[in-house]
């Protein structure tokens, strides 16, 4: 499989020959997972779980103790357990804190992190796969805050994006018991009609979901009519985030889970975040 420039599918568009894309084939061949990739993701996406519910705890831990502790802190504490729990991962995690959180690429750095405190907003954006060959990647994204109650404005932002989230997945799952076909698409319209009904659509701003397979982003389809219009069907044994967010300029949140595609059933393969976390 290979990528072609515009300028050569022109030419041979010139020549009277029709241009096929290959998506379809590449996700079918590429993109579906086998028993064993699921049992891989699925014992990854308890290590990562539990690393995820450390990573708060030593927040908070470090805040009641008046230690000082930054996004970079956490992200190295994250990468530490995840060796420790004999995971891989290429890049990050991400840590953001506040209006950082309102950027959903942010990735702090030793040097321009920033300290985690008393009255912020956390959010943690983690993936790994079991270190082993063939192993396939568990993404997820959870917002915390610290203090003993989240403020009203949070908890309304946090409730229409997991809103959001429920709604996509209620609709794969709907679609996927009675085998009626469903394209990527078709995610992402549910999931951000829901926000944008509540007011927030233009603080919505990448796609709804992605593919996940040995890469994090992986080849098959994707949840998305913003970026793309991803019209390719969702098939058995793939797998794929459903991520709506919502980025105000004071904060952002972002609720992210996997959902496992089967033959007559489409399954949530983690945790759930319902509520804030408490930090």
């Amino acid at each position: 499989v290979s990528m072609v420039d515009a300028g050569t599918v022109e030419l041979v568009r010139s020549l009277g020959l029709e241009v096929v894309s290959s998506a379809n084939l590449i996700q079918y061949f590429e993109s579906r997972w086998t028993k064993a990739q699921l049992e891989s993701h699925l014992e990854a996406g308890k290590k990562v779980d539990r690393v995820r519910r450390e990573a708060f705890e030593r927040i908070g831990a470090k805040l009641r103790a008046g230690e000082r502790v930054t996004e970079w802190d956490v992200k190295q504490f994250i990468l530490t357990r995840y060796r420790e729990e004999g995971l891989f991962i290429d890049h990050g995690p991400d840590v953001a804190v506040n209006a950082n959180a309102s950027n959903p690429h942010y990735d702090p750095d030793q040097d321009s992190c920033s300290e985690i405190a008393k009255g912020d907003i956390v959010l943690i954006d983690m993936w790994a796969k079991l270190d082993q060959p063939a192993s396939v990647y568990y993404d997820i994204t959870w917002v915390g805050y610290c203090g003993e109650q989240a403020p009203e404005r949070l908890k309304n932002v946090f409730g229409v994006v997991r809103q959001g989230r429920d709604k996509a997945i209620e609709h794969v799952q709907r679609a996927v018991a009675a085998r009626q076909e469903l394209r990527g698409y078709e995610v992402d319209d549910v999931a951000r009609s829901h926000i944008r009904e509540q007011g927030f659509g233009d603080y919505f701003f990448h796609r709804t979901g992605h593919s996940i397979g040995s890469d994090v982003h992986g080849t098959g389809a994707n949840m998305d009519n913003l970026e793309t219009h991803d019209d390719r069907k969702i098939i058995p044994w793939t797998c794929f985030s459903i991520e709506p967010g919502i980025y105000l300029p004071e904060f952002g949140v972002r609720s992210e889970v996997n959902v496992f595609v089967g033959e007559d059933e489409a399954r949530v393969t983690g945790e759930i975040q319902d509520r804030i976390v408490l930090i």
